[in-house]
């Protein structure tokens, strides 16, 4: 692995920015969050100088998102909002699980690249896409276009109330997801986008020349593959009960790609060793609510802990 800081390399963060609405038997509180943001918030409070290009609103809903996203040092670049900002209202299932129903700009959601957006992208070192609508061509041509060669992470986070055309969505992702350095999925990726099965998906991943492909399974783990071979690391245990998982997957994925920010490893022990940080950083994550990422040493001191606004 490089011997380059991650601290030295920054990151661009492409994807959504939204208001989650919360309804529990508590009532109803909102706390800013996506899939994107989060994964840019929790790169920066690894060390990583980040840049996030996502749809913002000049509404209420914007203003906290931008305040949010100052308060932890994240430089946002916004790209138009014709219907405002994105806002998912969301429930839990019977079995405890998150249910999100999407307003009408989340699931209208584009991003246009300016001068300003191109120039991020071309001088990050490191550029992660989630929760992207890779089933819109154009809003993938329009992606790919403003890569260029930069180096690539992916998570296709899709949401079943913003899929529109499932086959397109994978034509889309899988046409982007070939010629990145990890992609990051997921048992709902699998279910909701092919057949259920996340090994043969891993499979499918590497076959079409991602260089690496995490695969995590909520409470059995994850398994790392690479041209160095294949990790696996189950759920980290650290005191305290879990409190909310909803983050853990975006904090997952923001502590492999901060490592990755400091080089690609070269050793499948590397690749251990990064992997079983990730799954410690998601557990610190689950210990509180909402989806600011934490790590184990940063569990004691609240201080450090922004909820959103």
């Amino acid at each position: 692995m490089s011997t380059q800081s991650a601290s030295s390399v920054n990151a661009v963060v492409i994807g959504d920015a939204l208001i989650d609405e919360i309804r529990d038997a508590g009532g109803v509180k909102e706390l800013v969050g996506g899939a994107a943001l989060n994964v840019a918030v929790g790169l920066r409070r690894l060390g990583v100088p980040t840049t996030l290009i996502a749809m913002v609103g000049d509404d209420d809903a914007g203003g906290h998102i931008r305040e949010y996203l100052a308060d932890h040092d994240v430089r946002l670049i916004a790209s138009p909002a014709p219907n405002g900002s994105s806002r998912a209202i969301v429930t839990k299932s019977a079995g405890g699980e998150p249910q999100y129903v999407f307003n009408e700009a989340a699931k209208r959601r584009s991003i246009r690249y300016s001068e300003e957006a191109r120039r991020a992208i071309a001088d990050a070192g490191l550029v992660v896409t989630s929760c992207f609508p890779f089933d819109r061509v154009d809003e993938v041509d329009a992606l790919a276009d403003a890569l260029g060669d930069a180096l690539v992470a992916i998570d296709p986070n899709p949401r079943s109330g913003m899929l529109s055309d499932r086959a397109e969505f994978v034509r889309g992702f899988e046409r982007l997801a070939a010629n990145s350095a990890i992609v990051k999925v997921g048992a709902d990726d699998a279910d909701l986008l092919y057949d259920g099965d996340l090994d043969a998906l891993r499979a499918r991943l590497r076959q079409l020349g991602v260089r690496a492909v995490l695969a995590t399974a909520g409470a059995a783990g994850a398994v790392l593959e690479s041209d160095a071979g294949i990790v696996s690391a189950p759920i980290s245990t650290l005191p305290g009960a879990v409190v909310d998982t909803v983050g853990a997957g975006d904090a997952t994925l923001s502590a492999v790609t901060a490592a990755l920010a400091g080089g690609i490893p070269e050793s499948l022990e590397e690749w251990r060793a990064l992997l079983v940080r990730a799954m410690d950083v998601a557990a610190a994550t689950c210990r509180a609510e909402g989806g600011l990422l934490r790590t184990p040493e940063s569990l004691a001191d609240a201080d450090k802990g922004v909820y959103g606004s």
